[in-house]
């Protein structure tokens, strides 16, 4: 395990554990791409932590109901990986009953899990086969799930076995009616289920299932300032147990600027990016609120650490909706707010990648005010911690052991140098502790890169007309 501690303070539990400071006097996995959302849906796991990658197909885990076009939109942003937690509590699940010869019921197909989405089942003979059914559950006019099995004496307990191994419905067989051959029916409807129930305790619930998994990123299906304060508070809660992650939020324009603008201020957290005027044209249709903050968290998750945000376009979308002022981005960037503008060619953009912090913490220099080295410094927090927990009890705590700790995060350095993400980087023993029993204590002096975000061009002009 990785986790904080503060200067001079000796940890109970082994591990690796790290202190952010400031140098300024007053070949281990890179995560990347990873990004929790957090939604409600009419269909799929609920409550649980469901990891995809983005060629997997969300739709066919939770359908596209509810505000699972968070999943989408982060998906848009170039999200390669999804950490995804459906919200809620309770509901109930959609059911139909198959009769067979002679009117009797005899298979209850029921959904796995609770909702709304709307299904229908389809019992028909095999066209290719006569020996075989097949049971078709249609979402809407798409075919969902589709199974085969054996027609005649037994067509019951075939299709509950059958749809046994589709871990989306289950079927079960009336007492009695295991042998039963079942009647034809065509998209007879589900009926009977009920969506969860969410409350502010479910997004609780949620981070708390997401907590054990590693992401860059994480957004909510939101705009309720309350929901973005527990993301705030957990999003620190974990980086005190090592878990390094930024969030993404963002309100209407139905809420006056001003006071946007001061609940950015208010948040003043490197770890939290607050997207102050959202609504956007996407060819045709609007793009707004947490749509817009999964958007970037997206982006955020996937940019290499090596790179700015700052001026990079949204893709696929044509006009900002509340386009500001040149005077408002100003005043809106002093004050932490992320502010989406048009470019020359009339094209969506990030104007400035910053986020909500405006007055540095007494360990934390300006660098932390911007996207790009958060991103860089909690990559390399990363990689550090995780090379020195796979040396913790692996060597000795005396001058042998703890060179090869200091090796060992030199070669993190000087990979991260070479990759163009740091520009120094030296790891030695602490000057300040003498390391002691089971306790050892490093310095480790870093020098991260920037883009070039601000370029000056001073021109001189001469009224005479001759070039001597």
């Amino acid at each position: 395990m990785a986790g904080t501690f503060i200067i001079g303070e000796q940890k109970v539990r082994p591990g690796s554990y790290f202190n952010i400071g400031t140098k300024d006097g007053s070949s281990v996995e890179v995560v990347n791409g990873v990004t929790a959302v957090i939604f409600r849906s009419d269909f799929g796991p609920l409550g649980e932590a469901v990891e995809f990658g983005k060629d997997e197909g969300y739709e066919d885990i939770f359908g596209t109901g509810g505000t699972t076009d968070a999943i989408k939109e982060a998906l848009n942003g170039g999200a390669k990986t999804i950490i995804a937690c459906r919200l809620g509590s309770d509901g109930m699940p959609s059911s139909v009953v198959l009769n067979a010869v002679g009117n009797e019921a005899a298979v209850t197909i029921q959904t796995k899990y609770p909702g709304t989405k709307a299904f229908s089942v389809t019992v028909r003979e095999k066209i290719t086969d006569a020996s075989a059914k097949e049971c078709i559950i249609y979402s809407g006019k798409r075919e969902f799930e589709k199974v085969t099995f054996t027609a005649g004496n037994g067509e019951a307990g075939a299709l509950a076995e059958a749809l046994a191994a589709t871990g989306c419905f289950i079927a079960t067989v009336q007492a009695g009616m295991e042998d039963a051959v079942l009647l034809n029916v065509s998209q007879s409807a589900f009926s009977g289920g009920t969506d969860p129930a969410v409350t502010t305790e479910s997004y609780s619930d949620a981070f708390e299932v997401v907590e054990p998994y590693v992401f860059n990123t994480i957004c909510v299906d939101t705009e309720e300032p309350a929901i973005h304060l527990l993301l705030q508070g957990f999003l620190n809660r974990i980086f005190e147990n090592g878990s390094l992650a930024q969030a993404v939020i963002a309100e209407k324009d139905s809420l006056d600027i001003k006071i946007r603008e001061n609940r950015a201020v208010s948040y003043n957290d490197e770890k939290m990016n607050y997207v102050l005027n959202p609504r956007l044209d996407v060819q045709g249709t609007v793009m707004d609120g947490y749509q817009t903050a999964a958007r970037i968290a997206g982006m955020i998750g996937a940019v290499a650490s090596n790179q700015s945000l700052t001026h990079t376009v949204l893709k696929n979308c044509t006009n900002v909706l509340e386009r500001l002022t040149p005077s408002q981005m100003t005043k809106a960037e002093t004050m932490g707010c992320i502010v989406l503008s048009m470019n020359p060619d009339k094209q969506v953009w990030i104007d400035n990648a910053i986020n909500t912090l405006i007055t540095p913490a007494e360990n934390q220099d300006k660098g932390w005010k911007k996207i790009r080295r958060v991103k860089t410094r909690f990559e390399m927090l990363r990689r550090c911690n995780q090379t020195t927990d796979n040396l913790v009890g692996k060597v000795d705590n005396d001058s042998n052991g703890r060179k090869t700790i200091i090796s060992n995060l030199n070669a993190v350095g000087s990979d991260m140098i070479s990759e163009g993400k740091l520009k120094y980087f030296n790891a030695a023993e602490s000057y300040m502790f003498e390391s002691d029993g089971d306790s050892c204590w490093f310095q480790i002096d870093v020098v991260d890169k920037d883009s070039a975000e601000h370029i000056y061009a001073m021109y001189k002009f001469q009224f005479s007309t001759n070039l001597d």
